[in-house]
């Protein structure tokens, strides 16, 4: 069937799926489809220059297609990874989030452990004994637990 197609639309067949696929992108958001869909198009450049080539085979044409889809996926994917900024960096990280606010304790800091509350959380922190009611300002975290320190 593959081979049926292409030598139907002749190099064009790689033009056609490129900008399908191109256009499949603004349907199916993800930024994934971009980078097979250049691929397709490097075929298509590819197969107007050998397109009446011996060695130019349907065969050839895929293989070429899928190495390039895949090398066109991976540097797309570390291109956009290196460039990606955030205005929210500790979105998932809520306890990193919280460093350097601070709070009053709610239970005292006793053998290195208490607890406060931030927000609509009660946190447990660690830090020096402190009595209840003293104002900490958080230093650190290490996921659940909050590092304090007296203000």
């Amino acid at each position: 069937m593959l081979a049926k197609i292409v030598g139907e639309l002749g190099p064009w067949s790689w033009w056609v799926a490129g900008l399908v696929l191109l256009a499949a992108e603004m349907v199916v958001p993800g930024f994934f489809l971009v980078w097979i869909g250049l691929a397709a198009l490097a075929v298509g450049v590819l197969s107007l220059l050998f397109w009446d080539a011996a060695f130019w085979i349907w065969e050839l044409q895929a293989i070429l297609f899928a190495i390039l889809a895949v090398a066109a996926t991976l540097i797309g994917r570390r291109l956009i990874l290196r460039n990606a900024t955030t205005d929210e960096p500790f979105l998932n990280q809520r306890g990193a989030s919280l460093v350097g606010r601070t709070a009053t304790l709610r239970e005292p800091i006793r053998e290195g452990r208490g607890r406060i509350r931030l927000d609509d959380t009660t946190w447990q922190v660690m830090g020096p004994d402190l009595p209840v009611g003293t104002q900490v300002k958080v230093v650190s975290s290490n996921g659940r637990d909050l590092t304090v320190e007296p203000t």
